[in-house]
């Protein structure tokens, strides 16, 4: 691979304690990859809807080093948008995420920058030993568990934020919600290669977590909607033609049953069959219908939209 810029983007939320010694970490190891190709960089801290004085150290970074970038956010949006901001802007040849906690082992960079030279789009964290308490460990394993079963993407930790892309991968995907989570998926869905490496993970040393307990409900919608745009996104009729058809045997069933009860001379006006047929029949049409407009409107949109993250090569 032909690497030849990098850049990095942190979403920051109230870190104003832990900002200045990630700082001076992250730059020298960032220099030290020049031997790999690396020859310009820039870092990209992205607001999201600070309160203490994050944005004012940042600021204080830039005006000694125009390498340093903020992209502040009007208010707190949550780690999706703030990285969908930062993906905007960084045009690096790689684009590295991390967290501004501290947990995250700026020297892990390098070896992630390796992983990538071998023919891979994307590569991943693993926290093998993940330095949180219980209550954050255990429920990420099990979701990390399901995730992995429900996508079939073998992954030990798609909930990491320290991960490294080439620049065609965060160019093609959007976030929004909890998506961040399942960017291993968004990403596989489109063919892109994804490696997996054991990153080292340190304790907090300043603060306390922003996530609560909410966060695992809007991750299990979340992980509804990735799993549906991973298997149907391009072809809605897929999995509303299939509800559609099964409805709507299930109805016709029922109604044929009845018009045979009812030429053997059974009354059927009053029975709740008939309605619970007649139901099946009208919900099985306007999920087939559904099918209908959902493969219209995958047909607009990608010959509106410019495609080209799907073309690996032009020779």
């Amino acid at each position: 691979m032909d690497f030849k810029s990098l850049s990095v983007v942190i979403p920051v939320y109230n870190e104003a304690d832990s900002l200045p010694e990630l700082l001076s970490a992250l730059t020298p190891e960032i220099e030290g990859c020049r031997d790999l190709g690396i020859d310009s960089y820039d870092i990209w801290f992205v607001s999201d809807g600070c309160t203490d004085r994050s944005e004012e150290i940042i600021k204080e970074y830039i005006a000694s080093d125009a390498r340093v970038r903020l992209i502040s956010l009007r208010r707190n949006f949550g780690k999706a948008a703030a990285l969908q901001a930062g993906f905007k802007y960084a045009e690096g040849d790689i684009v590295v995420t991390m967290d501004s906690d501290l947990q995250d082992d700026p020297k892990e960079i390098r070896n992630m920058i390796i992983k990538l030279e071998e023919g891979y789009d994307m590569v991943s964290g693993w926290k093998v030993t993940r330095q949180d308490p219980a209550e954050k460990t255990i429920p990420s394993k099990l979701f990390n568990k399901v995730t992995a079963k429900a996508s079939g993407l073998d992954l030990h930790d798609f909930n990491s934020g320290f991960k490294a892309y080439r620049k065609e991968v965060i160019k093609s995907i959007d976030l929004y919600g909890e998506l961040h989570r399942y960017i291993p998926i968004l990403a596989d869905r489109k063919g892109f290669r994804i490696a997996e490496i054991p990153i080292t993970n340190h304790k907090r040393k300043y603060g306390k977590s922003k996530y609560g307990a909410e966060r695992y409900l809007r991750g299990l919608f979340d992980s509804l909607t990735t799993s549906f745009l991973s298997k149907f996104y391009s072809r809605p009729m897929h999995f509303f033609g299939r509800l559609g058809l099964i409805m709507l045997f299930i109805g016709i069933v029922i109604c044929v049953y009845l018009a045979v009860i009812w030429f053997m001379g059974n009354a059927i006006g009053d029975r709740p069959l008939l309605i619970l047929g007649i139901l099946f029949i009208i919900l099985g049409v306007q999920s087939i219908s559904t099918g209908f407009i959902g493969d219209l409107i995958v047909d607009a949109t990608w010959r509106s939209r410019n495609q080209d993250w799907y073309i690996k090569e032009i020779i």
